[in-house]
């Protein structure tokens, strides 16, 4: 099975008229993809039995396996099955024992059976049956000529279970390949600088492979390797992902995928140290971001949100000479918010940010963007300020991730970049 080609197609109208998402596919797709089974179409489609039919056809033309979410239920518009079922030149006949189990549902629930629930014990003939346990309808696989068609129900809590239990088992087997990734996550450098640095490895590997993808403030390399064990996947790996680290150093700051809130978490966690948080323009969102995460009482003490300069004043002690003569958004102001936090609490690691989030509020000696952040962790102190681009929620958020990558670097004792 492994290079096979897999289509996956959701059925209902709800799905077109955006009135719920298609997360299946999404799921599906991941699951394939540890499989080395290749996804190259992703359908929708309404409850209706032309289109529908068509839909069938080509999927099964250009497609070795198609995975179906949807149009399983009881009422006339559910036509999954009987589309399939024709399209495959399969009668449908139906099941006792899937009949008794749908009846035995009902009879737990207290609810009534109606006459069309018979209609979900209808299978193609000769098919492997796909319980569920979660409601009535029951999914199947269906092989014929060479091709595989899957079907399953649309509700995620029905589906997913099924999928698991059934699908990706039977899938695997047949696939005898295992996929093992790394995600290295890297922060504090642009995409075509990134490029530049490892595009000849991406260019000359095919397995592993490697694919680069950026997402709104740092980059994703993934290393997927395909062999026929985990422990050989993770051998191939290995020198690769050493290589791509190589090139970049500490700008990698994860191989498993994790967001650098969870990195300096984890990081506070084992040195059982605590964090304390001063912000102006981030208006506490890089409190947020530490308490947002399980165990944060144990490296979380306090987070101010100075807004304004008389909060400044009041909460940080920031003085008011130092406001007037050097401004809100200064190097000045950052440190003496730093040291007002610093006084407050008894935490190890404390950070002040303070800046111009914009849109408005710049001035060409202060441009929109500009941010000062101020950091300290035992005897290190530093002061670094960005010109960040964007909008006020990409400022904000680029802000927050270079006071967190300042905080892993002062943990970890690596240079911190940025203007002094």
């Amino acid at each position: 099975m492994m290079g096979m080609i897999a289509e996956l197609i959701a059925v209902g109208t709800e799905l077109l008229m955006g009135q719920i998402s298609n997360t299946n596919a999404q799921y599906i797709s991941k699951r394939l993809a540890e499989l080395g089974i290749n996804v190259y179409f992703h359908t929708v489609v309404g409850d209706n039995p032309e289109r529908l039919n068509n839909t069938i056809k080509t999927a099964l033309e250009r497609s070795d396996i198609v995975i179906t979410t949807g149009g399983l239920g009881p009422t006339k518009d559910d036509l999954t099955k009987e589309t399939i079922a024709r399209a495959m030149n399969r009668k449908l006949v139906l099941y006792e024992d899937i009949l008794k189990r749908i009846e035995d549902f009902f009879v737990k629930r207290h609810r009534v059976m109606y006459k069309n629930n018979e209609k979900q014990a209808y299978l193609p003939e000769g098919c492997t049956v796909i319980p569920n346990s979660n409601g009535t309808a029951p999914g199947c696989i269906v092989e014929e000529a060479g091709k595989t068609v899957i079907m399953l129900p649309g509700p995620p809590k029905e589906m997913i279970p099924m999928f698991e239990d059934v699908v990706f088992p039977y899938l695997k087997k047949s696939a005898g390949v295992v996929l093992v990734s790394k995600m290295l996550k890297i922060f504090g450098i642009g995409e075509s600088e990134m490029e530049t640095r490892i595009m000849d490895l991406v260019d000359m590997q095919n397995n592993p492979t490697i694919a680069p993808y950026v997402s709104m403030s740092d980059i994703t390399v993934r290393v997927t390797a395909r062999c026929g064990s985990k422990d050989e996947a993770e051998e191939m790996l290995r020198p690769v992902v050493n290589r791509i680290r190589s090139r970049l150093g500490d700008l990698v700051y994860s191989e498993e995928g994790e967001t650098l809130e969870q990195v300096v978490s984890k990081l506070l966690h084992e040195k059982g140290l605590v964090m304390s948080t001063a912000e102006s323009c981030t208006g506490g969102q890089l409190a947020a971001r530490i308490i947002s995460l399980p165990g944060a009482s144990k490296i979380f003490e306090r987070g101010f949100v100075t807004y304004s300069n008389t909060a400044k004043i009041e909460e940080l002690e920031v003085s008011e000479q130092t406001l007037t003569k050097y401004g809100a958004v200064s190097r000045e102001t950052a440190l003496e918010m730093l040291n007002g936090l610093m006084k407050k609490t008894k935490s190890h690691v404390h950070v002040a940010i303070t800046g111009i989030a914009g849109p408005d509020g710049g001035t060409p000696e202060k441009p929109v963007g500009l941010v000062y952040i101020a950091a300290s962790l035992h005897n290190q102190l530093v002061c670094r300020s960005y010109e960040l681009m964007g909008n006020r929620e990409r400022i904000q958020n680029d802000a927050c991730l270079r006071a967190l990558d300042i905080v892993r670097r002062l943990i970890l004792k690596l240079e911190v970049p940025g203007k002094h």
